[in-house]
């Protein structure tokens, strides 16, 4: 097998099958494929695309080029999410405790912020003492002593995707929808999960930028994730305006607390019940969808979540008191308060502009390894909708020593658009794409 052969093939639009897809993976990520070509095969895939099964047996190749972890020794049905990215998604940090009360398993691996999309994992080392790194022994146990981990990815998970994803990067073959695809189920079906659910985001915060495209991504890793024995289900949801009211990584535990702690924003609040729901009855399938959303409010108000998430933060090594207190978080050491300089009903919020304002506050990182503020970052105070007054507050920004924030103010004044008359705001959620909906890619 010759790797020029099977650039030739797919250069004319022929199909693979699994061995020579395996070659090709194996080979480049051992370092025998070179660059060169590897860079003209992925372009050959940008524009003859991989069908169904193509698809599902490059990202098993990509699963399967590095460790796989294996949950088959805790008990039960192992759950895992993931996002493809936005601004104020703080769902990872309220939803697997909401799960995990309800006494389903969720063990999960998380990566760090790039760009104006934040890092759950940044996020939860902004709680003092938190350990992100579990070895593969110490994530085990505890999912199956508490029910709930959150560790980092590691390079040997799935080494192929990074190195791939460099070279797309410089190639211009980022936006395939199977090499997408690819690169985001090879680490969930390395990660172990039994079920996963996946939230693909569509709108100016989002990768995606139209719902059709958000959908046909969905339905490709729908595809992929049932096609490699994982029950996947995937939610299509918006990103026209932040998902929460926190940007930054401190600011976004801070909110979680809140929501948690049955107060906080309702439109966030919502989409975690929503986003529990669908995980518990993934692990439940005999329950209703109107018992599974009952279900996860009880534990909502009881205060059975906020306890799990105290018990998941104390187990890696983090202060749970956190919870009780959220001031113990921090705070940065400046704040600049941004008033409104009309009166008017809240339009449009660009989500992509204010994630990229908490950049230039410290909040996040250009490129990998970037240094992070962990208190830095934007609290809003208004929504989509809401009528606004003249010299309204409507963000505070929070920054450190030595940053001018000029810039960010007015990145936010610029992405909160105001009208006379109050604007519709698009729904939330614009459906689920389960396997039944999911055709060739």
């Amino acid at each position: 097998m010759r790797m020029v052969d099977l650039i030739e093939k797919k250069k004319l639009a022929g199909v693979h099958d699994a061995a020579e897809l395996r070659f090709i993976i194996e080979g480049y990520t051992a370092g025998a494929i070179p660059d060169y070509q590897m860079a003209a095969w992925l372009m050959a895939v940008r524009f003859r695309s991989l069908n169904r099964q193509e698809t599902v047996e490059l990202t098993l190749a990509m699963a399967e080029s590095g460790r796989q972890l294996d949950l088959s020794q805790i008990a039960g049905t192992k759950v895992d999410k993931h996002s493809t990215g936005g601004v104020a998604d703080t769902t990872t940090l309220i939803v697997t405790p909401l799960v995990a009360a309800a006494g389903v398993k969720v063990a999960k691996m998380s990566g760090r912020g790039l760009g104006f999309t934040g890092g759950t994992i940044d996020k939860l080392e902004s709680i003092p003492g938190f350990r992100s790194a579990l070895t593969t022994d110490e994530f085990i146990c505890q999912v199956q002593r508490i029910g709930l981990a959150i560790t980092s990815q590691t390079p040997d998970i799935a080494p192929a995707d990074g190195k791939i994803y460099a070279l797309r990067d410089v190639t211009a073959t980022v936006d395939s929808l199977p090499l997408i695809a690819a690169s985001v189920m090879s680490k969930k079906i390395a990660a172990g999960a039994d079920k996963i659910l996946l939230d693909v985001k569509y709108g100016s915060g989002a990768f995606m930028k139209t719902l059709p495209e958000a959908e046909a991504l969905a339905r490709v890793m729908v595809d992929i994730g049932n096609g490699a024995g994982r029950e996947t289900l995937a939610m299509l949801s918006s990103m026209e305006e932040p998902l929460g009211t926190g940007i930054g990584n401190s600011l976004e535990i801070a909110e979680a607390i809140e929501i948690l702690s049955g107060s906080g924003d309702p439109r966030l609040c919502e989409f975690c019940i929503e986003m529990a729901a669908q995980m518990l009855r993934m692990a439940q399938p005999d329950l209703s969808q109107p018992a599974a959303t009952e279900t996860i409010r009880q534990l909502l108000t009881s205060g059975a979540a906020l306890a799990k998430f105290r018990e998941f933060i104390e187990a890696q090594g983090g202060d749970g008191s956190v919870v009780t207190d959220p001031g113990l978080l921090g705070t940065a050491a400046n704040c600049l308060e941004i008033l409104s300089n009309q009166a008017g009903f809240v339009c449009s919020m660009q989500s992509a502009e204010l994630g990229r304002g908490s950049i230039l506050l410290g909040a996040g990182r250009e490129k990998k390894g970037d240094p992070i503020d962990l208190h830095a970052g934007i609290k809003l105070h208004v929504r989509c909708g809401d009528a606004v007054a003249s010299g309204q507050r409507l963000a505070t920004l929070y920054y450190g020593k030595g940053v001018d924030p000029r810039q960010a103010k007015t990145l936010v004044l610029d992405s909160i658009q105001l009208s006379e008359q109050p604007q519709p705001c698009p729904a939330l959620i614009a459906g689920i794409i389960a396997k039944e909906q999911s055709g060739a890619t």
